[in-house]
């Protein structure tokens, strides 16, 4: 018995890995976040499989389910929205079934920032413009940020920052990235993110709030800040150099 951790991806059935729905296909239990991971991708499940919405769960009721299956010999297939990697709540799970010997293997997924910034049209790192980029999100009451990585101190790389779990509070991120990357520095939010009702906004660090207000946008969005956004002049990579030497 196994429990897999499958990355669900952004939001777009198909946008699931090959891997992720053949394991999916064979696990007689599926754990899902109901609000989050598409119905479509329920119907890979075993016809018979026994179907769990975690979305009213709280952690102890999540680890029981799991326990319930590993005493059954049963794999279960994990969903989660995204990538497992990150914003998952994966690892309090790794931990329970580690004090339980209970085997578990992670499948990826992709992440709702890449299918964002393939709604933008953008790769995000662009060479002598921007190679890094900060996956990071706002402290809020019941999960604050550790020290050092507050808004005010990571906006000091100028990278690409990359806002999870931030669309209410976008004041604050706006607030707090100006004084480092400037009004006219440029910003974008991709809201359901590969879903049909997908919505892209592109704008500056300057307005973006007030397009976001005026969409109604206050959650299920990736907000996205910096340069590489709007690079047009750049230096082709040496990747694909005519002057690079190859075998």
């Amino acid at each position: 018995m196994t429990v897999y951790f499958i990355g669900a991806g952004p939001g777009a059935a198909d946008l699931i890995t090959v891997r992720g729905a053949r394991t999916l296909a064979r696990c007689r239990v599926c754990l899902y976040a109901g609000s989050l991971v598409p119905r479509e991708l329920l119907a890979e499940c075993p016809p018979d499989a026994r179907l769990v919405d975690t979305a009213r769960l709280d952690l102890d009721q999540i680890t029981d389910e799991l326990l319930r299956a590993h005493r059954a010999g049963e794999d279960v297939a994990r969903l989660h929205s995204g990538d497992p990697s990150v914003f998952s709540a994966v690892a309090e799970q790794m931990r329970r079934l580690d004090a339980h010997g209970v085997p578990y293997e992670v499948i990826p997924g992709v992440p709702a920032f890449a299918a964002a910034a393939a709604a933008l049209g953008r790769e995000l790192t662009v060479p002598t413009v921007g190679q890094t980029v900060i996956l990071t999100r706002v402290a809020q009451q019941a999960t604050p940020m550790p020290d050092g990585e507050d808004l005010a101190t990571l906006g000091r790389s100028r990278a690409l920052i990359v806002l999870h779990l931030a669309a209410r509070y976008v004041d604050r991120v706006v607030a707090e990235l100006l004084p480092h990357y400037g009004a006219n520095c440029p910003a974008a939010v991709v809201a359901r993110a590969s879903r049909p009702d997908e919505l892209v906004l592109r704008g500056t660090l300057g307005d973006i709030a007030d397009r976001m207000k005026e969409a109604g946008v206050v959650r299920t969005a990736v907000i996205m800040v910096g340069r590489t956004l709007g690079a047009e002049q750049f230096r082709d990579s040496h990747l694909y150099s005519t002057t690079r030497e190859r075998p």
